[in-house]
Order: C-alpha cells, then structure tokens, then sequence
C-alpha cells in the first residue's frame, strides 16, 4: 500500500520578475527553504502558483524545474486541473512524464457541471493517466461543489488517493473522514484540508493535514503543527496554531495570492512580481500585516 499523504504540503507560490516573467532562481531557494524547514511534499502550480494566468509551456515548466530541484527528497504534487477535461489530461499526462509523484485536481470552474459530470470528468482523468491523483473542492473559486457522495464513487477508483477540501465545514470533514475510513481495507485515502484557518481543528478531528498557504511563510510551524496532531498532541498543537490566527485573517485579506506574495517580497524571498488580472497589495492593509510579520518575527 502507498505510504498515505500526510502533514504540510505547501502550495507554493510561482516566484515572477517585476516584469512578470518567472523567476526559476527564487523558486529553486524557496524549494531549498521549505525542505529544509520540514515541508512534507510541494504543491506546484495550484491556485497559489498562479495557475490561471501561467501559460501551459509555463505551467509544464515550473512543474518540471520544481522535479528538478527537489529531486526526490519530498513527493511533489503537480496542479493539473482545468475547467476541460481533454487539457487537464494532457496536463496530468505530461506531469506524470516529467516524475511528478501526484496531481491535484480541481473541480472544473466556470462551466459549472452537475455532480455527473464531476463524476465523469475525475473518472476520465483517472481513467487516461496512471498517476495518483487528489481531488480539489474549492467552491468559493469553481461554482461548484464536489459532494461527499460523489466523492464517494470517485474514492474507489485505484488511482484517486485522497482530496483537498478547501470548506470551513466540520460536517463535510466528518462524512470524508468516514469515507476514508470505509475504504481502509483496500486503500489509504488521504483527507487534506485546504483552509488555513481551520486547518487545525480539522487535523484534530482526524484529517491528514493540510495543502497549505500559510506555509509558505511559515513552513516550519505549519509543519510542527501537523506533526503535533499526527501524533496526538492535540492541546500542544492548538496552543502554536493559535499563535498565527491573526496572519491566517490577513493572508485572505485580498485575493490568494496577492498578500502572501506580498509578503514573502518584505521577507526578501522573492521579487514582487505578481501577474494581471491580480495586482500588488493595497497599501491600506501593509501596516496590518508588517505589524504581523513583526510580531512574529519574520521581518
């Protein structure tokens, strides 16, 4: 059996040039940073890579570089969802071809397919690339919503190993977790959250971890985090967990990934590129979150 995906998994951001253009240098000392830190596998090219607005050579790229410079050390989890099945395929096909260990997935955004259609189009993917692949629900992005019924059928597939739920919702962990554990016998079916402010309560109800924004700022205790609750100590983990509350709130002050790209440029770890349609930080919120990173000692 596959060893289960579990702990911090940063969705890391794609470092860019003022002018844009992607910065491969950066990217290679913030892959460094995060395996050095504890960081338990890269997420590469999702939504806080930039993912919509990267062009497929560009995605394909970075996706590869990331394979690269981590050479095995920890898994790398390629972001190869589209709103067309065929592309996300063809995504999926050529990250498996590079050595990507596993894909994420996103639910289609725009065309808002019924659950049928979700059912068919994860199905199709699974079905046409032998990787292994996790599901990603993140309504508040998609319009739409992958029902824990439909995930469900999807579980049994052998090559959907797990799913990012990126709901604040303490009921839909709870029927994925007991998905999970209907499947025990066959397979391990990792369930991740994708929430960072409620990515501790979900752990400390059984969740596997996190596919996580903050921990590109903060790899180390987003991973000390997760290892407190994998092994059981619950009260230890909400105690650091609460520490970073107030930088969850502002990382989602504005549109992911505009402040944390933001801050990771005062951190002097990357330049502060970002692309259009998303622009730099407002300067209304600098103070609040340089007050943060301060306080934190990040600065």
């Amino acid at each position: 059996m596959m060893q289960p995906l579990q702990g911090s998994f940063v969705a890391l951001v794609t470092p860019m040039h003022g002018d844009g253009s992607v910065d491969y240098v950066s990217l290679e000392a913030l892959i460094e940073w995060h395996i050095a830190s504890g960081t338990s596998g890269i997420v590469s090219v999702g939504t806080t890579g930039e993912s919509a607005t990267v062009s497929i050579s560009e995605h394909l790229e970075i996706i590869n570089k990331t394979i690269q410079i981590v050479s095995q050390r920890i898994p790398v989890i390629a972001g190869t969802g589209a709103n067309s099945t065929q592309e996300a395929i063809e995504l999926t096909e050529t990250a498996a071809s590079l050595g990507a260990d596993y894909a994420l997935i996103v639910t289609p955004y725009y065309n808002k397919p019924n659950q049928n259609g979700l059912f068919q189009h994860f199905t199709k993917i699974a079905d046409s690339v032998d990787i292994p692949q996790i599901l990603y629900n993140v309504p508040s992005r998609t319009a739409c919503d992958l029902r824990p019924e439909t995930v469900e059928d999807l579980a049994a597939h052998p090559n959907i190993i797990g799913i990012k739920e990126a709901t604040n919702d303490s009921l839909r962990l709870g029927e994925l977790m007991a998905i999970a554990e209907k499947l025990a016998d066959q397979k391990y079916f990792s369930v991740l959250s994708g929430d960072d402010p409620s990515f501790n309560s979900f752990m400390a109800e059984g969740g596997d971890g996190v596919i996580s924004v903050a921990a590109n700022i903060l790899p180390n205790e987003v991973s000390k985090i997760c290892s407190l609750n994998l092994e059981g100590c619950i009260d230890d983990a909400r105690e650091l967990n609460e520490m970073f509350l107030d930088i969850y709130e502002l990382l989602f002050i504005e549109s992911n990934p505009i402040p944390v790209k933001w801050m990771l440029a005062k951190m002097k770890k990357i330049n502060p590129g970002i692309r259009l349609p998303l622009i730099p930080l407002a300067t209304e919120y600098h103070d609040a979150i340089i007050n943060e990173l301060t306080k934190l000692k990040l600065l």
